[in-house]
């Protein structure tokens, strides 16, 4: 069972898409929320949830104190679920902004316009290294200067090339068959 695991919605079921995502587990979840929370990136931020699956983990930062949430994700059914799910959510909240985008997400970000503050990426792990890069380069334009962007691999995976991107990892962390890497954009007035 998956479930929101702090917050102002603690405590509420979300569906999993039959098939094809794999919910970040409750342990790992509440190791990436509590170090968010010790570095108070989710109060007042705007995140983004990549390849949502479920949306557990964008739901998760509503219900932490993130003000909006974008959650990308092109397959219809699990669309249809995390749908299901923000309803959820917005209900034991009494109001929560989170919209559900049914796209890829290369497709949505050459589209958007807003800027987010904290972004999850957790694609299939079938996705190639190549395609990683290329969402990670379609982001960056999309980043606030002290965005935080957590990406969630298969832990046989090699480290996402986050310098084409313009990021630079500060923080990786392995649970198991999860791995974690945590980027920032780099402060090109450090660089000069």
């Amino acid at each position: 069972m998956t479930r929101i695991i702090a917050g102002a919605a603690r405590g509420v079921r979300l569906d999993v898409p039959g098939s094809g995502t794999r919910p970040t587990s409750d342990r790992v979840r509440e190791s990436l929320f509590g170090a968010l929370e010790s570095m108070d990136a989710l109060t007042g931020a705007r995140a983004l949830d990549l390849y949502a699956g479920s949306g557990a983990l964008g739901l998760e930062s509503l219900s932490r104190g993130a003000v909006s949430l974008d959650l990308v994700e092109k397959s219809r059914p699990a669309a249809s679920v995390i749908r299901k799910n923000a309803d959820a959510v917005a209900k034991a909240m009494g109001e929560a902004s989170a919209r559900v985008h049914e796209s890829a997400v290369q497709t949505f970000l050459k589209r958007a316009e807003r800027t987010w503050d904290l972004v999850f990426t957790d694609p299939p792990y079938d996705l190639s290294d190549d395609a990683m890069t290329g969402d990670l380069i379609a982001l960056a334009p999309r980043l606030s200067p002290d965005a935080v962007v957590v990406i969630e691999r298969g832990s046989r995976a090699t480290p996402p090339d986050v310098s084409a991107a313009g990021l630079e990892i500060f923080r990786e962390k392995t649970y198991g068959d999860t791995a974690m890497w945590w980027a920032q954009p780099v402060d090109e007035s450090q660089s000069r």
